[in-house]
């Protein structure tokens, strides 16, 4: 048996109940009025149940099984925003009946209903269609406030690291000599040698006898070329001693239980608050992390390269092909690449070019540039017999 049957049925119970209960109490309770005769009363239950019957389903089934469909296809975010919607629109509704229940014929009783039921009804529909919008305006305010507390977390940690640098340097004066450690790389690259004669490095440059060590291991080092690092690492020790421009000192401070330079070198930094001279890129993180000043040479010579703006004319020598036809490449005397368009014309010859633009790649600057002059088959430089026999096979 469907669902529709049963409600028919019970509807049509319920309707015969009713009437009689109505007819029952007309004749007990309003009286003198006269009992309606059998008949009449069977008639009437009759008749209810008959209607009953009939439209129970459409009071019953039909609007829960709608209601139910609806509710399974929306979405949840739609059923959150009715929810909220619809709870305004009561709310509303309750302030709006205080002054409605004073009307007048009878309206103080109806209207508050028909506002609840509009009210209900109008923010129902306005949240669901109006949902993005209201949960875009929701997230923006998260956010601000998200960001506020960021901002003000950021400025608190500012504000106390600010203070710890205070004490510290209040803790640690300046020393009157600074001294800066020497790393193995720095000692192997060699121009520090030169950086301490043009008078820029004040202080004394400090050698760990670890880190003289590890240049002896390196020297020692059954490798040609580490053996060549490490002597040449030796060698430039000893400029820097002989040299009295910076004074150069030999330390035998060792750190317990660190197996390795790096970190040795960042211990005694901390510990002492002076700063790194290196090449090394893992080393330069290590320290930076551990708050420990860094003196890259790398970065310092990357500095000081000469600024070229597109155009400026500058002489190139081209020295061998580009990647693209008819580029030739030529080099700065600091080592920077010159791509010289429609170049390979003027190899080995030295041409007045003009820059046209300056890029910044991970393994430095690279510049583009054309020739200011035309190429001159007469002034081009004699090519070898050899090649010009080969050229001809």
């Amino acid at each position: 048996m469907s669902v529709n049957t049963v409600t028919r049925i019970i509807g049509a119970l319920v309707a015969i109940g009713a009437a009689i209960s109505i007819s029952l109490y007309r004749a007990t309770t309003l009286a003198p009025l006269p009992l309606p005769v059998p008949w009449v009363i069977a008639i009437i239950a009759t008749v209810s149940a008959i209607a009953a019957f009939i439209i129970t389903p459409y009071i019953t089934v039909i609007p829960f099984q709608w209601i139910s469909n609806k509710i399974r296809a929306a979405s949840a975010s739609d059923l959150v925003a009715a929810a909220i919607g619809l709870a305004i629109g009561l709310i509303l509704a309750v302030l709006l009946a205080i002054p409605l229940q004073y009307l007048p014929f009878g309206l103080g009783q109806i209207t508050p209903f028909l506002g609840a039921v509009i009210f209900g009804y109008i923010g129902l529909t306005t949240a669901v269609l109006r949902k993005s919008d209201i949960a875009h305006l929701f997230q923006s305010t998260v956010a601000r406030r998200r960001e506020r507390d960021r901002d003000e977390d950021r400025e608190r940690g500012e504000r106390g690291k600010k203070r710890d640098q205070e004490k510290e340097v209040a803790a640690h004066p300046t020393p009157l000599s600074l001294q800066i450690l020497l790393d193995t790389s720095t000692i192997i690259d060699g121009r520090i040698a030169d950086i301490s004669q043009t008078g820029f490095i004040t202080g004394t440059l400090v050698v760990p006898r670890f880190v003289l060590n590890e240049l002896q291991r390196i020297a020692d080092s059954a490798d040609t070329m580490r053996r060549n690092r490490g002597r040449r690492g030796l060698e430039i020790l000893n400029r820097l001693q002989k040299d009295a421009t910076v004074p150069i000192e030999i330390v035998d401070t060792d750190v317990e239980g660190i197996a390795d330079v790096d970190g040795k070198l960042v211990k005694i930094a901390r510990d002492q608050h002076c700063p790194i001279i290196t090449n090394d890129f893992n080393l330069n993180r290590v320290a930076e992390l551990q708050g420990v000043k860094v003196l890259n040479i790398n970065e310092l010579a990357n500095a000081i390269k000469p600024v070229l703006l597109p155009g400026e004319d500058i002489h190139i020598k081209i020295m061998q092909d580009g990647k693209e036809l008819g580029q030739g490449v030529g080099y700065l005397d600091d080592g920077t690449m010159i791509v010289v368009e429609n170049g390979r014309q003027f190899m080995n010859m030295t041409i007045e070019v003009t820059v046209t633009r300056v890029l910044q790649t991970v393994a430095g600057r690279m510049i583009f540039a054309h020739p200011k002059q035309q190429f001159n088959a007469s002034s081009a430089p004699a090519a070898p017999q050899s090649t010009l026999k080969q050229r001809q096979a």
